[in-house]
């Protein structure tokens, strides 16, 4: 056991779990006492197309599942993750899903990282309060340019497929659907409550 993974369960509320997980800790740093199930990342001042991200958590059941935070990051719309309190930046939040297990974040659409061929996206962890804590798929979106075959194969399923199709138009505002699977594709996810 390392020094780091000691570290991080030391630092956080519920434990760890589907590592290895690079800066998971970061999800606790900041977090409001009071979460809402509409939180906006992006300020509106924040140069970049309008964008919201809404989805339902379900259980291993089906069953909406209240009561989940939901925390996304991601860079501004230059692919730069403007600094802030911990390495995620500036540019993000924290929700709690509704009594029918809905959320929805108001932000903007993020950028690639400069000279690479990565494509954009918005990072995600779901906290299951008096449970465990894990990052799922990060959202990617269908018409990004950078979207191959390749980067298809990297969506392993961690909550659900984070890869969504994009309505809307920078105009208008962009939206995108992320549903979330609690503990779907995530290794050491407890069997049972405790």
């Amino acid at each position: 056991m390392t020094l780091a993974f000691v570290m991080l369960v030391l630092l956080a509320r519920e434990p760890v779990v589907g590592l290895p997980c690079e800066d998971c800790d970061a999800v606790f740093a900041g977090m409001p006492g009071s979460v809402a199930s509409n939180a906006r990342i992006a300020p509106a001042s924040e140069p970049g197309a309008p964008m919201r991200i809404e989805g339902t958590v379900f259980d291993a059941s089906g069953r909406p599942a209240p009561g989940i935070i939901v925390y996304a990051y991601h860079t501004n719309a230059k692919g730069i993750y403007p600094s802030g309190e911990t390495r995620h930046g500036k540019l993000r939040g924290w929700v709690e899903t509704d009594a029918e297990g809905r959320y929805r974040f108001d932000t903007i659409r993020p950028g690639s990282y400069p000279d690479s061929r990565i494509p954009a996206h918005v990072h995600m962890h779901v906290i299951e309060p008096g449970r465990c804590t894990y990052y799922i798929d990060e959202i990617r979106f269908e018409d990004d340019p950078f979207m191959t075959a390749d980067e298809r194969r990297h969506d392993q399923g961690r909550g659900g497929s984070g890869i969504v199709a994009t309505a809307g138009d920078a105009a208008r505002g962009w939206v995108v659907r992320r549903d979330i699977r609690l503990g779907a594709a995530i290794p050491g996810y407890p069997a049972v409550k405790p």
